[in-house]
């Protein structure tokens, strides 16, 4: 294996078990590339496909050219009665049947690439052979005839061979010229040493028509090529379009089985880290309260505080992955139930307020009064709020503020809104920071470091609650996180059911 190979599983996008597949896919597209590349010219595929295309036309019309001499011999003996176009016929019918033994034995064969010019020169003087027997017919004469009778009927019958010629080698590279360039010269011959006006003009009409059918079966040609070329575009765009599918394929199923092992490692991670990390967790508080007895050595103390804050991190960490997971599977349910946002924000107010105490943060509130409850999971809208209360207090400085306002919106849902004067956050990087583990430039040199899931996390929760997240913020003019909930989660209060004097029921009397 070359140094530049890769083994890694990830540049493997393939499915090696399907390696007959692809492979045969691939070659369609090296092959369909191959015909389409071509210096000048036609390409030699378009070459061997033009050449087999003649072949099943000199195959389909194997009979007509007969028909057509057999109709020529009998008006000719009916106007000459003369016997020489019997072996003229003979010997047309023998040169006829050279071309088709010839198509036939390649048909049966089949046509390689490599052999196409040779066999285009085969069936270029099979042409000429058959040329030269209209050649033949052309010099005839009827000296017993009278009128133009003779003339019309030979000029008619070189036209209609002509025009027979030019449908059934339409696809063989200047056939028509070389088939009747002979009797062009015969007639024109014939014109030169017998200047009649009829020999020259059925010479000149022959041979312009020839010229005019030589020059549409040029266009034709032409036009069958690139026809062939958008066939072989099609063909090509075809198996690309299979090679792509395939690798998508095969990354979807790697994307799943990925998939299947994080939700694995998650389900084992959330049983066999917490369970040690609760006992990391006691133990070590029960150690730096001196539940059991003092600590003599103050280092140690030190120690297992810092071990209970670690350990109180990484237990945050994992519940956050595990929470998101859960989400990004579907796996997240809601229990829903009437909350008042109001007391939601109060209660997580009073549990970060100890943290903004002491960076003297001062936390406002703006809530307005008498706002009904909302249909909600109290437990989610409160992970909510408090993630961002928590990053508005990490990310302020010394001395910042701190803004929390409930209110309406303008579709009559209500809403959630968070605004610090910390240093904000460059709009560039604000999809990086809505992403998952994603952390912006202020986040990455703050001494505070953060897990980047906290904002993933309330965009997915809102997003269960047909809510809304958006994040504003610019750099030096602090952050507003702002989380909305739609109007059909607003519970609106009914009007009391007024009181109504019950009516007696009527006794029945059965007199």
């Amino acid at each position: 294996m070359g140094p530049a190979a890769s083994t890694t599983t990830d540049k493997i996008i393939v499915d090696r078990s399907r390696s007959h597949r692809n492979r045969a896919v691939s070659r369609a597209v090296r092959v369909t590339r191959e015909r389409l590349q071509t210096n000048s010219g036609t390409s030699p595929a378009f070459e061997r496909e033009m050449l087999v295309l003649y072949i099943e036309t000199v195959l389909n019309g194997a009979l007509m050219m007969p028909l057509l001499i057999f109709v020529v011999t009998g008006i000719g003996l009916h106007l000459t009665r003369n016997p020489t176009y019997l072996v003229w016929a003979i010997l047309a019918l023998s040169l006829h049947a050279i071309g088709v033994l010839l198509a036939r034995h390649v048909h049966r064969k089949g046509l390689v690439t490599d052999e196409v010019r040779r066999w285009q020169r085969y069936f270029l003087l099979a042409q000429i052979l058959m040329g030269f027997a209209w050649a033949v017919f052309a010099v005839q004469d009827c000296d017993s005839c009278g009128g133009n009778a003779f003339d019309f009927y030979q000029g008619t019958a070189l036209l209609v061979a002509l025009c027979m010629t030019t449908m059934s080698a339409l696809m063989l590279r200047n056939a028509l010229l070389y088939a009747f360039s002979p009797s062009v010269a015969a007639l024109a011959f014939s014109a030169i040493a017998n200047p009649d006006p009829i020999a020259v003009g059925m010479a000149a009409i022959v041979s312009v028509a020839l010229i005019f059918l030589a020059f549409i079966t040029q266009r034709m040609r032409r036009a069958s090529t690139q026809l062939l070329s958008f066939q072989s575009e099609k063909d090509d765009l075809i198996a690309a379009l299979e090679v792509a599918k395939s690798m998508s394929d095969e990354a979807r199923r790697r994307a799943e089985e990925a998939n299947l092992a994080k939700s694995r490692f998650l389900a084992s991670m959330s049983h066999e880290l917490r369970t040690p990390l609760n006992a990391i967790l006691g133990f070590s508080e029960v150690m730096s309260t001196e539940v059991l007895g003092p600590l003599n050595n103050p280092t140690y103390k030190e120690y297992t505080a810092d071990i209970h804050t670690s350990g109180k991190h990484l237990l945050n960490l994992i519940n956050e992955i595990l929470d998101l997971s859960r989400i990004e599977a579907g796996k997240y349910d809601l229990t829903e139930e009437a909350i008042q946002l109001v007391d939601v924000c109060d209660d997580c107010i009073g549990m970060v307020q100890l943290r903004a105490r002491t960076k003297k943060i001062s936390i406002t509130q703006q809530f307005e009064n008498d706002m009904p409850d909302v249909w909600a999971d109290e437990k989610a809208i409160r992970q909510v709020v408090l993630n961002l209360l928590s990053n508005a207090v990490k990310f302020t400085a010394q001395g910042g503020e701190i803004r929390v306002k409930v209110g309406w919106t303008a579709g009559g849902g209500q809403y959630i809104s968070i605004r610090d004067n910390g240093p904000g956050i460059p709009e560039e990087e604000i999809p990086i920071v809505l992403s998952a583990f994603g952390q912006g430039a202020i986040a990455i040199k703050s001494a505070e470091q953060g897990t980047g899931l906290g904002l993933p996390i309330v965009q997915a929760i809102l997003a269960k609650h047909n809510g809304e997240f958006i994040l504003k913020s610019k750099l030096r003019e602090g952050t507003e996180a702002i989380a909305i909930l739609p109007a059909k989660r607003v519970l609106q209060s009914l009007p009391p059911v007024e009181e109504i004097r019950t009516v007696a029921p009527r006794r029945r009397s059965f007199a």
